[in-house]
């Protein structure tokens, strides 16, 4: 039985070597895991205290290289249920719900995370009357954060009837249903093609302007001399 306990424990012991800090739950399992170069790895339980007149919550998901990803719960001290919160590179990712301290549902957010190893990143713009078809693309510059981007709902706590709805993308709130950004906004911009214009047509136009002008206030008339810079007799 000896042998069976020291071979155990050198198991456990050997199965934790690689990382620098952890603990160890009621249930064995091993938490809040820390690897040799410092980084969150794995499930973690985090404990905040209240400070300040701030409620304390705890919260409970995964870590991948110290950055959150995949679901995350918090509750509060008291056992409830706080807010259901999706990460992507460390940001908030797709949809988040928030709850009262008494369990009603206050509002649902929809988050979109950028890669950060892109500077830049494109999406999708859909219809909203038909969510299955694109209308656009919307082009944005990678700034670390994320964006807020689809529909968000606000909740009466109480009844749990919605009382207020937003439309976002990236980051920018729709000011009318069929609105893609905000007017007047010209840090994003969808991607029209049937407004592009080729240099070489812009020029030629320009160039010709003058002579089209000259050809109309002399319709008509009796035939003017032009120099045409042919030097032949």
């Amino acid at each position: 039985m000896r042998l069976i306990l020291v071979f155990v424990l050198f198991i456990s012991v050997s199965g934790n070597a690689q990382w620098k800090d952890f603990i160890l739950s009621p249930r064995g399992d091993t938490l809040n895991r820390v690897d040799m170069q410092g980084r969150k790895q794995g499930p973690w339980s985090v404990h905040i205290e209240e400070f300040r007149g701030e409620r304390g919550y705890e919260e409970e998901g995964y870590f991948e290289n110290d950055l959150k990803v995949g679901p995350w719960k918090k509750f509060s001290l008291e056992g409830v249920k706080i807010a259901d919160e999706n990460y992507r590179w460390g940001k908030l990712d797709g949809k988040c719900r928030y709850y009262t301290f008494n369990g009603g549902l206050q509002r649902e957010e929809s988050w979109r995370a950028i890669d950060p190893n892109q500077k830049f990143d494109t999406v999708n713009v859909y219809d909203l009357k038909d969510p299955s078809k694109v209308v656009n693309r919307v082009v944005v510059k990678n700034e670390g954060v994320a964006l807020r981007h689809g529909k968000w709902l606000y909740f009466d706590p109480a009844e749990g009837s919605v009382w207020k709805t937003e439309n976002w993308v990236m980051n920018k709130l729709q000011t009318g249903e069929n609105a893609l950004v905000a007017e007047g906004d010209e840090d994003i911009k969808p991607i029209d093609v049937t407004k592009i214009k080729t240099v070489g047509f812009d020029s030629a136009a320009k160039l010709y302007k003058p002579l089209e002008e000259y050809k109309k206030k002399n319709e008509g008339k009796k035939k003017v001399k032009t120099r045409d810079g042919n030097t032949g007799y």
